[in-house]
């Protein structure tokens, strides 16, 4: 039952029924709309800006899975990195040194990759810088590995040649000195025999009765069989490949030919006193990246380590060469 209102009217001092305007009923309806209106979008905000709705919630959590993927990816591209950082340490400091082959540059390693819009289709995103960087670190390392790949490509080809690179190394004395006696001067300055200078000896000289057998001491083709020499006279040089070359000067006799291939331990030449020699001995040279060096260093086919301390000692002494 609707409530009847009454009013008291001054003038006729009675109470008469109130009766409400149509006025005043719109005006009330549009004040309640209004009031709601406000508050309902008072709490429309305070719902949005403190509360998740469904589908905001749904892409938070696709967000943080996104974030943990990434992560995960990112460390797994870190670890990689390390694995190839480590190959490539090994490559340039162990396998290559065995192979005497020259490390990879650094440069060519790390180098970048042209383009200024390589990954342009990559911009324009909130998470830009996110995907930019991993993007650039999977680009590195797929280069990385695509060289180190080659890499060792090449050191299984030098490896496949290793036995060829041993035979080639020379490794034996040139001519049998199973006693040690045969080894007057060596390798460095040394008093010239002849001019009474201090000069520097770049080979060894074996003592040797006239007609003692010379031995070539590793694979090669012979490159010089020279007979007129006034310096080391008779001698004859063998390009082993792999950057190495010996010599042998003041032989008596000649048994190759320029363009002959020889093996470790095959009969090149007699010992003799020819060219600038004041005694029968072979003057053995190692040239290596055609820098001369101690033979001394490559008898190691020859020598025990007791004997290789031996002839170490032998060639040191100060004396004077043999040419």
């Amino acid at each position: 039952m609707s409530k009847i209102r009454y009013r008291f009217n001054r003038k006729t001092l009675n109470y008469e029924r109130a009766v409400t305007s149509m006025r005043t009923h719109v005006f009330r309806v549009l004040s309640f709309l209004g009031t709601a209106s406000v508050i309902g979008a008072l709490a429309v905000v305070i719902a949005f800006k403190f509360f998740d709705s469904p589908k905001e919630k749904q892409l938070r959590r696709e967000l943080e899975k996104m974030k943990l993927q990434y992560n995960l990816v990112n460390g797994r591209v870190e670890n990689m990195n390390k694995v190839i950082e480590d190959l490539e340490h090994r490559d340039d400091n162990i396998y290559r040194v065995i192979f005497e082959a020259e490390p990879i540059p650094s440069d060519i390693r790390k180098a970048g990759f042209g383009g200024v819009d390589r990954y342009a289709d990559l911009e324009g995103f909130d998470n830009s810088q996110l995907m930019l960087k991993l993007t650039q670190k999977v680009d590195r390392l797929a280069k990385e590995i695509y060289i180190q790949s080659k890499s060792f490509d090449e050191v299984i080809k030098m490896a496949e040649g290793k036995k060829q690179l041993l035979a080639s190394i020379p490794a034996i004395m040139p001519i049998s000195n199973k006693d040690l006696s045969h080894t007057p001067s060596g390798f460095g300055w040394r008093m010239h025999p002849i001019y009474k200078i201090s000069k520097m000896h770049t080979g060894m000289d074996f003592t040797a009765s006239l007609g003692t057998i010379i031995y070539a001491t590793g694979d090669g083709i012979v490159e010089v069989a020279d007979s007129e020499s006034a310096g080391y006279g008779s001698h004859v040089v063998i390009n082993h490949s792999y950057g190495y070359e010996t010599l042998y000067g003041h032989m008596s006799k000649i048994l190759v030919k320029k363009g002959q291939h020889v093996q470790r331990g095959e009969k090149i030449g007699l010992v003799g006193s020819t060219g600038t020699s004041t005694g029968p001995h072979c003057h053995y040279e190692v040239i290596k990246n055609g820098q001369k060096i101690n033979p001394v260093n490559y008898y190691f086919l020859d020598l025990s380590p007791q004997e290789y301390a031996t002839i170490v000692s032998q060639s040191d002494r100060n004396n004077q060469s043999f040419d």
